[in-house]
């Protein structure tokens, strides 16, 4: 798995990024938390191995709790796909985390919108393709109106783009929601510490309902944006909100 660990001293924090995601897109969410923090890949990302599929969101937990458990991790902040896997280790060992965070969870029903279908084929064809300028348009649609075409969207396509050509992603990426990340989500109920449920408003991947169902689960702190591209929109408000309940 390829990692990337930061910071100094206890407690320590794992970062689960999200479906097509990166290092990239979590260490901001985690740029003032305190302590060490452990930014990682999954499987089929990154520099990581992608071992023969199809894959399922237990393989993600297994992922996730091989690097808490060597970085001796007592806090996990996970981002969508992210967010699912940590769900699943938690209907598995509800102790092992103190405090968790979920930013814009997944559906954990095995069912996913037309337009996260979408936006997954689109993306894995491009990198198929290996040409920059049909990758480029395909991350480009991830983008909020309002940040392409300014330096800020220029300089995080030209990032993403160079990543996506160089370490690629997997097509085993697309067998994940074949059935439900977890099997009872009722078993998130055994969650014995605190967690905090960040969704938005207008983000058909991510709705906010299921924010809510799984804030009520795990009997979270829950707050939603009013509208979507948090970390683009609300980033200072976001990083703080992270940082002041990993902190506290």
């Amino acid at each position: 798995m390829e990692q990337l660990i930061t910071g100094a001293g206890d407690p320590m924090t794992v970062f689960a990024h999200g479906l097509a995601g990166d290092i990239t897109g979590t260490r901001p969410l985690g740029s003032a938390v305190a302590g060490r923090r452990v930014f990682f890949q999954f499987r089929g990302h990154g520099r990581s191995d992608a071992p023969a599929g199809p894959w399922d969101f237990g393989d993600l937990a297994s992922d996730l709790r091989g690097v808490a458990d060597l970085a001796g991790a007592t806090r996990a902040l996970g981002v969508s796909m992210g967010a699912a896997a940590l769900c699943r280790l938690l209907t598995d060992t509800p102790d092992r985390f103190e405090r968790v965070v979920l930013y814009l969870p997944a559906p954990l029903d095995g069912h996913r919108s037309e337009a996260a279908t979408r936006r997954l084929d689109r993306l894995l064809a491009s990198v198929e393709s290996g040409e920059a300028a049909m990758i480029a348009d395909a991350v480009e649609a991830e983008l909020p109106a309002a940040v392409r075409n300014t330096p800020a969207g220029w300089s995080y396509l030209r990032q993403r783009v160079d990543q996506l050509q160089r370490d690629g992603l997997a097509a085993e990426l697309g067998s994940l929601w074949s059935a439900p990340a977890v099997p009872d989500e009722s078993l998130l109920k055994g969650f014995r510490g605190r967690a905090l449920v960040l969704g938005c408003l207008g983000d058909e991947i991510h709705p906010a309902s299921w924010a809510e169902r799984l804030a009520d689960l795990l009997g979270a702190e829950l707050e939603i944006y009013d509208r979507p591209a948090v970390l683009w929109t609300h980033r200072n408000d976001l990083r703080d909100r992270i940082s002041t309940f990993l902190n506290d």
